[in-house]
């Protein structure tokens, strides 16, 4: 699996932000509707069947800027594994056109059902087909359905389609929350294998305590808050890319616990054979695999000895799967 920016080129998309923004333009739309957080791989078996629906007409996801749980619920959502920057992007990748991205506030949830087939459906967004999962539910308390979507679509003028079988790992159709569950525990291998790519976060570069610096591997820490959702606490092997530009390098996930100065994770990366000024710089830093978790070594330099010992690994992890 090669880094994410490798071949890969982004189509244009339109994004269109919360309801007042939808175009009500009568031009007829493919849509599906979900949280897709993550765009994993059974995420872009959906939207392969949307695009091939939509034919010459406009491909539409539409999604939200929140878990409904932070609405519904405050204090049970999961941590969102791309930021809705990411999402856009990631949606934009696999081929769609247009991406309506509805805040999932006390207006939205408010809304029946019928009102949101009239208003998003019919009204903002012109939908010709609505491809929607056999468990969909929508409007105020999840009252709606799959049926009566039906029957909204027949009263507008669209018609409902079922996705076919979602992708599945092992038995297990790939969740969102499969892919948290490797991350929270460092398996990002496992998770880029649901996803399709390396999990990547995102965020700009700021300033450290220089302690890899003075041990002789200066690294780039991202500030927070970062784009993503952070990994379990240790040392990866990664790819950061800056400007379009990967590069190999060693990061770290963690409070530096040798030390001791720092109180929540922090993700700081050592770019191999490079020596870039990236201050204030926004980079991704996409995970390939776990090398090990934190410890607390007796001094700076057993830490830097271990540094140098992780280098080799990952060196050599990166140039296997470069040839894979």
């Amino acid at each position: 699996m090669a880094s994410q920016d490798a071949g890969e080129r982004m189509s244009p998309v339109v994004v269109n932000y919360g309801l007042d923004s939808l175009p009500g333009d009568g031009r007829r739309r493919a849509v599906t509707i979900g949280k897709f957080d993550g765009v994993h791989r059974g995420h872009r078996q959906v939207l392969g069947q949307l695009t091939g629906l939509a034919g010459k007409s406009e491909s539409t996801v539409i999604t939200f800027d929140r878990h409904p749980h932070v609405t519904l619920r405050p204090g049970e959502a999961p941590d969102r594994i791309v930021s809705d920057g990411q999402k856009v992007e990631l949606l934009s990748k696999a081929g769609v056109s247009r991406v309506v991205v509805l805040p999932f506030d006390d207006e939205l949830s408010a809304l029946d059902h019928a009102d949101f087939s009239q208003t998003v459906l019919a009204e903002g967004l012109s939908a010709g087909v609505v491809l929607v999962g056999e468990d969909f539910r929508y409007g105020h308390g999840g009252k709606g359905t799959i049926d009566s979507l039906r029957d909204e679509g027949r009263h507008w003028g669209f018609r409902v389609e079922v996705v076919a079988d979602f992708c599945q790992e092992e038995g297990e159709r790939i969740s969102s929350t499969m892919i948290r569950e490797h991350l929270s525990r460092g398996e990002v291998a496992e998770a880029a294998n649901l996803l399709g790519r390396y999990h990547a976060v995102r965020g700009e570069v700021g300033a450290g305590a220089q302690r890899g610096r003075e041990m002789g591997y200066p690294t780039a820490n991202l500030s927070q808050p970062l784009e993503g959702y952070m990994p379990a606490d240790g040392v990866y092997a990664t790819f950061v890319t800056h400007q379009g530009v990967s590069y190999p390098a060693a990061t770290s996930v963690g409070v530096n616990p040798t030390f001791g100065e720092l109180t929540e994770s922090v993700v700081e990366s050592h770019l191999l054979d490079q020596r870039l000024d990236l201050y204030g710089e926004t980079i991704r830093v996409e995970f390939v695999d776990f090398i090990r978790g934190m410890q607390v070594f007796p001094s700076s330099d057993a830490l830097a000895a271990q540094m140098s010992a992780d280098e080799q690994v990952i060196r050599d992890t990166l140039q296997r799967l470069s040839k894979a």
